[in-house]
């Protein structure tokens, strides 16, 4: 295949090559905006951020091993070849999309309200039991993670999954125009960014902005629980999953066994099989429909299948279990919308031991955010919490909206340090602990002192 150059980056990008002649033709491999990242052979992208210029580490960059770097403005006694464009942020979009079509191999991609993450690890996860897979490194989600992924494809990848985040209508457009994925999985149409996006109609508008760019004879792949998905038509082949028996595949007999796996049925019209899920939630249950069609797509056996599925480990801050010798901590805290902490809470309700959730702001839910946190604060009663302990500005109407339907074991804080001082008066020995919250709360700076709370 083609690779690149700093000749061919100028070619592409429509930028100016800076430097020595006979640095032209040197091959380039991957591309970092961090130059403690940077490899030998790599792309150093300088970025303009709100605190920190990427130019003023340019140098740092080359003496770290970078074969080239990316820049929008020029560099003062450069130690190496750079590409002048006029933004670093659209030119490395380019490159990105450009690369990519150097690659014939089936590219997933993921969207959707809730679970994008999760889906794209456990989707990884499937297909690494047949294919070496490329996989969106933490959340690089947005318009600079997806092109730096897709820069470190190389000749031994044989599927990559990427997960695509937006949060207003056109980004998907110009991520998917990078992407081009063969098989896109839509997890839900939820509550995430609707301040910007405006409704549940808005948000299927703009996740759905991704089909236009599908490569021929792609797949939709979509939760057909999901009314507003059931009934979208992408144009495409699609495969619906979830729960209701109308979905091409369906879970039954979906069952946790404490924090420490779920278990359940995959079902379609080619049969039936059982699969284990090493962690913790029975929302999970959804998330292996999704990777298990994808793996199906890509001609995985059942077998497969199950053998990825038991390979999935969860990332951080997304239901990540620890048992501090005292209590249970279920560390969700990345973020939270009312579709996400509702599952939570949901799959809080079925474990066997006395729960306490502690639930923070959820933010961007623009003119329903009161709203929306009162009915998580009904839902809370409804599924069973043993204690609610709220913190935060919005989080007093998930407490209003608690104790208006009935419950009486609700505490509210404004700020996360009166919570700290007053956590030991609620919590008793096995309490299973769930932390809930956008990640603007910053909720995992409780993590630190629930991992060492005890009772004497």
């Amino acid at each position: 295949m083609s690779y690149l150059t700093p000749r061919k980056i100028a070619e592409i990008t429509g930028g100016e090559f800076m430097g020595d002649e006979t640095a032209r033709s040197i091959r380039v491999f991957g591309a970092v905006r961090d130059n403690r990242d940077v490899k030998p052979g790599n792309l150093f992208v300088c970025i303009r951020g709100a605190r920190v210029d990427g130019h003023s580490f340019a140098n740092d960059a080359f003496e770290s091993g970078a074969a080239c770097c990316l820049a929008e403005r020029p560099i003062p006694e450069a130690k190496g070849p750079y590409v002048l464009v006029a933004s670093t942020q659209k030119a490395i979009m380019k490159l990105g999309g450009y690369y990519r079509s150097l690659f014939k191999i089936p590219i997933i991609g993921i969207t959707g309200s809730v679970g994008k993450t999760t889906t794209k690890e456990m989707a990884a996860a499937v297909l690494s039991a047949k294919f070496s897979v490329l996989k969106t490194p933490e959340n690089m989600n947005n318009e600079l993670g997806v092109p730096l992924t897709l820069l470190s494809l190389d000749e031994s990848h044989e599927a990559a999954v990427i997960e695509m985040g937006i949060s207003d209508f056109g980004e998907m457009s110009r991520l998917a125009e990078m992407v081009r994925p063969s098989i896109c999985i839509i997890t839900k149409i939820g509550y995430s960014h609707i301040e910007t996006l405006g409704s549940l109609n808005g948000v299927l508008k703009a996740k759905t902005e991704v089909f236009a760019y599908m490569s021929t004879g792609g797949t939709a792949v979509l939760n057909g629980d999901d009314e507003l998905l059931w009934g979208y038509n992408p144009s495409m082949h699609k495969v619906t999953f979830g729960f209701d028996v109308r979905n091409d595949i369906r879970a039954e007999n979906v069952r946790a066994e404490g924090t420490e796996k779920v278990v359940l049925d995959i079902v379609s019209d080619e049969g039936r099989f059982t699969v284990s899920i090493p962690s913790y939630g029975s929302h999970l249950a959804t998330v292996s429909l999704a990777a298990a069609s994808a793996g199906r797509l890509l001609g995985l056996s059942d077998d497969d299948i199950v053998r990825g599925l038991l390979s999935y480990v969860p990332v951080g801050g997304r239901a990540n279990v620890t048992d501090t010798g005292c209590i249970t901590v279920i560390d969700d805290c990345y973020n939270a919308n009312p579709n996400s902490v509702m599952a939570a809470l949901t799959s809080l309700s079925e474990l066997p031991k006395r729960r306490v959730a502690i639930l923070g702001d959820m933010l961007e839910l623009g003119i329903q955010s009161d709203q929306m946190h009162r009915e998580i604060g009904a839902f809370a009663v409804q599924s069973g919490v043993d204690c609610l302990i709220c913190c935060g500005d919005k989080a007093a109407f998930i407490f209003e909206g608690y104790t208006s339907a009935g419950g009486d074991s609700g505490h509210y804080y404004p700020a996360k340090a009166e919570l700290i001082a007053a956590i030991p008066d609620y919590l008793k020995k096995e309490d299973v602990v769930l932390l809930k919250a956008s990640h603007g709360m910053k909720f995992e700076e409780l993590i630190p002192f629930l991992n060492k709370f005890s009772i004497s």
